[in-house]
C-alpha cells in the first residue's frame, strides 16, 4: 500500500508527522473495521468516498 509519501512536498516543519498520522488514521480505521486487506479497503474507499463519509459521521457505523 502506498499514500506516496516520497512524492510530498511538506519535508520540513509539520508536515510528514501530518501525513504520518493520517496514513497510521486510514490504516487504524480499516482494521478497526475488520477488513484484513488495507489496501483493497483504501482503494474501494477512494473510490466510494460518501460511504466512508457516511461511515465516518455515523453514530453506528457498518462495515460493507
Amino acid at each position: 500500500m502506498t499514500f506516496h509519501e516520497d512524492a510530498h512536498r511538506a519535508r520540513t516543519g509539520n508536515g510528514p508527522a501530518v501525513v504520518a498520522v493520517l496514513r497510521n488514521t486510514a490504516i487504524g480505521f480499516h482494521c478497526g473495521n475488520g477488513e484484513t486487506n488495507i489496501a483493497r479497503a483504501t482503494r474501494r474507499a477512494n473510490r466510494r468516498p460518501h460511504d466512508l463519509i457516511t461511515t465516518v459521521t455515523s453514530s453506528y457505523p457498518t462495515t460493507q
